[in-house]
């Protein structure tokens, strides 16, 4: 049944009930209010107005009975344009959201509903808008991601054919074709993982083992790893561990990891003569790690974007300033372990920090 029947009959069903009510309180309360009403006449005038009571209750009852059946045409229209209004009203609302269902169903995430009123249907709509605003942003998040892996892939297997072409035309000697290669599959398989890690971690799925740790060693070993790198590059790297030093609760190896993200990202963006430093403090109930440098900077209008995988403050940087998604597997381990992940930046370099929680111990 459509919806303007199925409300002109509900209207319409109130309306009849309604009426039956009205009627059967008049029948319940109309002879006591005639007879009282006869009494006092009957007191006034005499014996003789005690006859008068039959005409009085008929009259009543078919007053009362003519104005119902009057009423009945009357009810009928109510019924019918209340039912009228509601309907269009509705089916308005219900043909904008299934035309916006269907416009979303077909890729036009673009797609809104008017927001007019204070009622469900407005708050449907409304609804229905954030969704599409969701959609939105996921399908803009997945062009984004599969135009950045294509670029990613492109100068690895660019590379790849080179070398292949140089060793078929015996143009490059087999040894330095295969070392090329192996350099080039070793950073098609690093970009594989990144992906892959980056992927679990945007969704939640990390496995993470929490411990209690003292976090002094993976400090160390991280400024061990990247002393080669900084020492080539003409930087210095210092570490400032606290004494005591405050235990984390955390997953240590993931600790680790995020650790490597951000050095790594901060030797590299480092110039000659500059220094990169990690530190760490405990601030209430938390532990603040710090890797600071002397690098350019990061202008204020990137800021807002830096942990968004792929993303890089100048586009002319290529896959061997990274895989584009480093500080982005940081920022989801750091924030999966209860901490959280800040940079702030200037012209005389760039801070990031991260919190992991204090351990307490009882």
């Amino acid at each position: 049944m459509k919806l303007f029947p199925r409300l002109f009959l509900s209207h319409l069903l109130v309306i009849i009930v309604a009426l039956g009510a009205l009627l059967l309180i008049a029948e319940l309360l109309a002879p006591a209010f005639i007879r009282h009403h006869v009494e006092q006449m009957v007191a006034l005038i005499g014996p003789n107005g005690a006859s008068l009571r039959p005409d009085l209750e008929r009259g009543v009852r078919g007053t009362l009975t003519s104005a119902l059946i009057a009423s009945v045409p009357l009810s009928l229209t109510v019924a019918a344009l209340t039912a009228l209004f509601s309907a269009r009203r509705m089916m308005h609302s219900v043909a904008l959201l299934r035309d916006g269902s269907h416009a979303i169903a077909a890729g036009e995430y673009t797609r809104r509903l008017p927001e007019q009123g204070q009622d469900e249907l407005t708050d449907l709509a409304r609804h229905f808008n954030r969704m599409a605003s969701a959609l939105e942003q996921v399908e803009r998040g997945r062009i984004e991601l599969i135009t950045n892996v294509a670029h990613e892939l492109r100068t690895p297997l660019s590379a790849l054919r080179g070398y292949a072409e140089a060793l078929e035309d015996q143009v490059m000697n087999s040894a330095a074709a295969s070392q090329a290669i192996i350099r080039e599959t070793r950073a098609l398989e690093r970009l594989a993982r990144d992906l892959s890690l980056v992927s679990r971690v945007e969704a939640g799925a990390v496995e993470l083992r929490l411990s209690n740790f003292q976090p002094q060693e993976v400090m160390q070993a991280a400024i061990a790893r990247f002393e080669g790198a900084a020492e080539e590059q003409g930087l210095r790297l210092e570490l400032d561990l606290p004494h005591p030093f405050p235990a984390v609760t955390g997953d240590e190896e993931r600790t680790s990891q995020v650790l490597a993200n951000l050095l790594s990202n901060a030797v590299r963006h480092t110039p000659s003569g500059g220094q990169v430093s990690l530190s760490a403090r405990q601030q209430g109930g938390v532990v603040i790690f710090e890797v600071r440098d002397t690098g350019v900077g990061i202008p204020p209008e990137h800021l807002s974007r830096i942990f968004e995988r792929f993303y890089r403050v100048d586009a002319a940087r290529t896959r061997s300033d990274g895989s584009g998604v480093g500080l982005t597997i940081a920022k989801g381990l750091v924030e999966r372990m209860g901490g959280s992940l800040k940079v702030e930046s200037s012209a005389a370099g760039s801070v990031f920090t991260f919190t992991l929680l204090a351990a307490h111990h009882g």
